[in-house]
């Protein structure tokens, strides 16, 4: 998870670069200097007849002339960006949790992130990540507004297996982000992040989907389980934590989460959870309590190996190799058969059994979703209908 850095103060490349310009100047012999040249040196024309007569000087005019018109068309296309933040910053609030008596002093606990507003019918509320709230309690939450209010939370649930969390918020005047289609993007579309690292609240980055379905990483929660990641290089840092990734029609499509990071910061690798998944989650737990979980109904072969697939007409190993079907599962509605071998589950390549198993968690109940399997060493395609493996009942938090 990310974690919260202390800025420097008064340190490091700031100091450093103040150094190397005062490094060269010596005050006295430059006074010196000046005073020679006030007393010889000759007349100088002024800067306007120099423009009117030297060359070199129209040349650069001109230079600057079209330069200026390259950033008015540079202007008019980066106009896009600075209209999806005029739209997208009034929903993302900064949140501060106050942890728990019993939660102080212990390590990973969050004391502040961010979030974003969503309306789901006529009421409001702040989607967030469950880690950045999840040692505190609704007095001990503040929801800090754009506007500079700040609020406490009137209910808040939560889902540890996805880090998931939905707060309820009794206020006027909230304006609610417009939510996209995780689903839809692709890898290179242009992405900005919106959050409060380090404290800094309303601060934008930018950059690129780098990729999706990341999953089975380690992020020192064993809590979450279920992963299907956006891998993006907008710059994530602590305190980003449950603010929006936000495509360039101002659509939120995925919450920021985690970092890559060997020193704590951003280094380039940030991951948010893909907004259809948030957004399915959220309404479950504000409307019923619960959050469902998909369910294929097959067992998978945990010791799945190179040697096996190659005995099942696989040249290398990919994929999970069904061991059992359960009867009556949308498995064997689908035909699915012992020893097939899912390679594809909703147009993403499997890697392994816990791949499979994330992707399936994670779809929304009743979707027909295709699948390619190996049979006898042949290519099938299929669709299966994702069922419930049953719901996990969550208690919403007064």
């Amino acid at each position: 998870m990310a974690k919260r850095m202390l800025l420097k103060n008064g340190r490091g490349p700031a100091a450093l670069l103040m150094t190397f310009v005062l490094a060269g100047v010596s005050a006295p012999p430059a006074l010196a200097q000046v005073s020679d040249l006030a007393t010889t040196a000759p007349v100088l024309k002024s800067p306007s007849s120099l423009t009117a007569t030297s060359p070199v000087s129209n040349v650069r005019e001109a230079e600057y002339a079209s330069l200026a018109r390259d950033v008015e068309t540079l202007d008019r296309e980066f106009g896009l960006v600075k209209r999806v933040v005029k739209l997208v910053t009034p929903t993302v609030v900064h949140i501060e949790s106050r942890p728990l008596e019993r939660f102080k002093g212990l390590l990973h606990v969050e004391e502040a992130g961010s979030g974003v507003i969503v309306q789901f019918g006529t009421k409001f509320y702040v989607l967030t990540n469950r880690h950045v709230i999840r040692h505190s309690s609704p007095e001990r939450i503040e929801i800090h507004l754009a506007d500079g209010r700040v609020f406490n939370p009137t209910q808040i649930w939560s889902d540890s297996e996805t880090d998931v969390a939905a707060l309820s918020i009794d206020a006027s005047g909230l304006a609610a982000a417009r939510l996209g289609d995780s689903d839809a993007l692709e890898i290179g579309d242009f992405v900005l992040a919106v959050g409060s690292p380090f404290g800094l609240s309303q601060s934008v980055t930018r950059g690129i989907v780098s990729a999706k379905g990341r999953h089975n990483l380690d992020l020192g929660d064993d809590d979450l389980k279920w992963q299907n990641f956006i891998q993006t290089d907008a710059a994530i840092n602590p305190g980003n934590s449950g603010g929006p990734l936000v495509n360039l029609r101002g659509e939120v499509v995925g919450l920021n989460t985690a970092i890559a990071s060997a020193s704590g910061g951003n280094e380039g690798i940030g991951f948010s959870i893909p907004i259809n998944i948030v957004a399915r989650m959220a309404r479950a737990l504000v409307d019923n309590h619960q959050v469902p979980r998909g369910f294929l109904g097959v067992k998978l072969d945990i010791n799945f190996n190179q040697q096996r697939a190659e005995a099942l007409g696989l040249t290398r190993l990919v994929g999970t190799r069904v061991s059992q079907i359960e009867p009556q599962s949308p498995a064997e509605k689908a035909n699915l058969r012992v020893n097939d071998v899912i390679l594809e589950f909703n147009g993403v390549r499997i890697e392994q059994d816990m791949h499979l198993i994330s992707l399936v968690k994670l779809t929304e109940i009743g979707r027909r979703v295709p699948l390619t399997i190996l049979r006898d060493g042949k290519l099938l395609r299929t669709e299966v209908e994702i069922g419930e493996a049953g719901s996990i009942t969550i208690a919403g938090q007064k």
